[in-house]
C-alpha cells in the first residue's frame, strides 16, 4: 500500500476548514489522494465517512475517517510526530495554541461570513467592527513573532491563515481596507504565503472572490 492509498482528503476547494487539513499534510510532506465534493450532492463516500455531520473536510487514513478540521491537523501531527511538529511539546504551550485556535474558530468564520452574506445594515456594521477587533487581538498576540508558532509555522497559523483567501470577498462586501486596519496581520498572512506548504494549499483571493459573487447572485444577493 503506498502511501497515497493510505491518505484521501475529502474536501471543497474554497473551504478555510478543508485548507487547514491541506497546510498540515504539506507541511508533513505527506502525499494523499485529494477527492473534491460537491456539496449540493455529496458523495456516498462522505455520506459513509462522516454520518453525523456529512460535512467537508474529511481525512481518510487507512480506511478510517477523521472528521472536523482541528481534529484532523492534530491527528496528523501526532501520527507524522517526527516531522516538522505544529504543536509545541510543552503542555502549557499546547494549551495556549489551542486556546488561540478556539478563538479563531468561534470567531473568523461567522463574523466573515456575516460580512459577506449578511445585507446591509447593523448586523453587518456590528460585524465589521468585532472582526477587526479579532484581527487586531491577533496582531496583539502575534507580537514580534515571525508565526504564531515562533519561528516556524505552528498550529495557530495553520488554523488561522486559510481564512486570508477570503479577504478579498470581506474587503468588497464590507466595505473593508484591511491592510491599511492591520497592517500587522496582513505582512504575517504574506509570510505565511512564502512557504510552499501554505502557497500550494490555498487558492488565490481572487478565485475564492468570483466564487462568492456567484453564490451570492444565487442567494438574490447583489
Amino acid at each position: 500500500m503506498s502511501m497515497a492509498d493510505e491518505v484521501v482528503l475529502l474536501d471543497f476547494w474554497p473551504s478555510p476548514f478543508g485548507m487547514r487539513v491541506r497546510i498540515a499534510l504539506a507541511e508533513k510532506g505527506i502525499n494523499y489522494e485529494y477527492k473534491e465534493e460537491d456539496l449540493k450532492n455529496k458523495s456516498p463516500l462522505l455520506l459513509h465517512m462522516n454520518p453525523v455531520h456529512k460535512k467537508i473536510p474529511v481525512l481518510i487514513h487507512k480506511g478510517k475517517p477523521i472528521s472536523e478540521s482541528l481534529i484532523a491537523v492534530q491527528y496528523i501531527d501526532e501520527v507524522w510526530h517526527d516531522r516538522t511538529p505544529l504543536l509545541p511539546s510543552d503542555p502549557y504551550q499546547r494549551a495556549q495554541a489551542r486556546f488561540w485556535v478556539d478563538y479563531v474558530d468561534k470567531k473568523m468564520y461567522d463574523l466573515g461570513r456575516k460580512i459577506v452574506w449578511t445585507s446591509k445594515g447593523e448586523e453587518k456594521e456590528v460585524a465589521k467592527k468585532e472582526f477587526i477587533e479579532v484581527l487586531k487581538v491577533l496582531e496583539e498576540q502575534l507580537g514580534d513573532k515571525t508565526y504564531f508558532g515562533g519561528d516556524n509555522l505552528g498550529f495557530v497559523d495553520v488554523a488561522l491563515v486559510p481564512f486570508y483567501t477570503w479577504f478579498e470577498a470581506y474587503e468588497t462586501f464590507g466595505g473593508l481596507n484591511l491592510e491599511s486596519e492591520c497592517p500587522k496581520f496582513i505582512a504575517w498572512a504574506k509570510r505565511c504565503l512564502q512557504k510552499e506548504s501554505v502557497a500550494k494549499s490555498l487558492p488565490d483571493q481572487h478565485k475564492i472572490h468570483e466564487i462568492i459573487v456567484e453564490m451570492r447572485k444565487k442567494s438574490g444577493l447583489q
